[in-house]
């Protein structure tokens, strides 16, 4: 039983102005695993004033590019010591299996290192000099007070993906997190409070989704970094706009992987082992669409239903799990009712279906399901469900196959599979989305990550994640002067 009663802002622990705490529930088995302090606008305030104060007159906004980013480093140090704690935490609260959170520590070092290279090679001041009698000093200097708002999915990938950029550019940052994750975030506010970060420039604070709204209409917030659903961050934008506050936006997919007809199935099929499926299918970069060849479309469909059938379904620390509980019981049953709107739509039930597996009824749990004889017109492909739930769709021609995977209001991730990289290429970049892997190819740190259309605006990672939180400002001055 772990249990934060306290709230970490501006730097410190701090009695919330609500002393109730909310119970932290095991999806695998409803078991309360912790009980932690929930943040109301009271406690916002307090946030939003430190953080604003402390950009205003801190340190921290005209420290040294040098000097900041060697407290990201820290931090980064300081997480990689508990990646074993972040890992075990995250599969408590989120039923993720321990597989994906272990596999994924790794990952969030990759991350990090890939903004601190950013921030050290990035033009904080730059002299451009165009032959006439003027100068201009560019300089990219911090947006102010950061609004983050993160989702439970994915805690830590999604929390470091905004503060660590926001950080590094200078700015000050309150991060709001879901209630679900309080326990893995108490655990990283306690590592920024040993990272050497000056007082009031970060808060960690769980909250509900009215508190999120009011934290991303607060006056003295400057920008606003989001991810989560598209129907959240079409509120949100809609919010910043009425107040011009900056904005960035990590949302919702539907994204599709294209077998091309040269493709190697059995090894296709064992890469959406992960491409589709990782994280329970709670994953927005999910390749749930499987665009499969007519010439060898039950052959796909036939890979994939034998793919599905040996994962196992169970306890996710175990370590032989790979799908664990959906994280509540509403996600649960959202994803049992795609799953029937699926079988009434017609397509035909591969494997899998509506019922809870044998044994698991205590947790949030369904089971992993594949449709084949799938339109894209059907709301199984065209929403996203957020579980482990796969549907196959049928092409003529390569046109075709393009036409299909860009039919979605969603532009976040893809893939494409062939026995010739360079013909995949070519394939990948005529798809409108954000993110394309090739045969299995993992996603890279130092490359922008985020979507097109309802997918998001802006982006994330490396140097073009970290230049969302700068302002630019141009210096002219003669040409003669010092």
């Amino acid at each position: 039983m772990i249990t934060y009663d306290r709230l970490f802002i501006a730097g410190s622990w701090e009695a919330p102005s609500d002393p109730g705490l909310l119970d932290i529930r095991s999806p695998h088995d409803q078991s309360v695993i912790g009980r932690a302090a929930q943040a109301r606008p009271a406690d916002i305030d307090r946030a939003v004033a430190a953080a604003r104060a402390a950009f205003d007159e801190g340190p921290w906004p005209r420290t040294a590019p040098a000097d900041r980013i060697a407290v990201l480093r820290r931090l980064n140090a300081l997480r990689e010591e508990e990646a074993e704690t972040i890992a075990g935490l995250i599969s408590a609260e989120n039923g993720s299996a321990a597989w994906f959170t272990r596999a994924g520590q790794p990952g969030l070092t990759r991350q990090a290192e890939a903004y601190l290279r950013a921030a050290e090679a990035f033009g904080w001041e730059e002299t451009l000099e165009s032959g006439s009698a003027v100068r201009t000093v560019v300089r990219r200097e911090p947006v102010g007070v950061v609004a983050a708002v993160i989702p439970w999915n994915s805690p830590f990938s999604s929390a470091m993906a905004k503060i660590l950029p926001a950080l590094l550019a200078g700015n000050t940052v309150v991060l709001k997190v879901s209630p679900e994750n309080s326990l893995s975030m108490g655990l990283l506010a306690g590592l920024l409070e040993r990272s050497g970060l000056p007082d009031g420039v970060i808060s960690v604070l769980p909250a509900d989704r009215e508190t999120s709204e009011y934290l991303v209409t607060h006056r003295d917030v400057d920008k606003i970094a989001f991810t989560g659903s598209t129907r959240a961050g079409r509120r949100i934008a809609a919010l910043a706009g009425e107040q011009l506050k900056r904005v960035s936006l990590e949302l919702g997919g539907k994204s599709a992987a294209i077998l091309l007809p040269d493709a190697d199935v059995d090894r296709a099929v064992q890469g959406l082992r992960f491409a589709s499926l990782l994280n329970n299918g709670e994953s927005c970069i999910a390749q749930t669409r499987v665009l499969a060849p007519r010439g060898r479309y039950e052959e796909v469909v036939t890979g994939l239903k034998g793919l599905v059938e040996s994962l196992k379904v169970g306890d996710p620390a175990d370590p032989d799990t790979f799908i664990g509980p959906m994280i509540r019981r509403d996600q649960q049953q959202r994803v049992r009712d795609y799953i029937e709107a699926g079988i009434a739509e017609g397509a035909r039930l591969v494997t899998g279906g509506p019922g809870i597996p044998p044994g698991l009824e205590q947790g949030n749990y369904v089971t992993p399901t594949v449709f084949a004889d799938v339109d894209n017109s059907m709301r199984i492909a065209r929403e996203e469900i957020f579980g482990p739930v796969l549907v196959v769709i049928p092409y003529d021609d390569e046109d075709e196959a393009v036409r299909i995977a860009d039919d979605s209001e969603y532009g976040l991730s893809g893939g494409v599979w062939s026995a010739d990289d360079a013909h995949a290429l070519e394939i990948a970049r005529r798809l409108r989305t954000g993110t394309v892997t090739v045969n299995g190819a993992a996603i890279s740190f130092d490359g922008p990550f985020g979507g097109y259309k309802a997918s998001g605006i802006g982006r994330e990672y490396g140097a073009v994640g970290l230049a969302q939180y700068v302002e630019h400002k141009s210096v002219t001055l003669p040409a003669s002067a010092a």
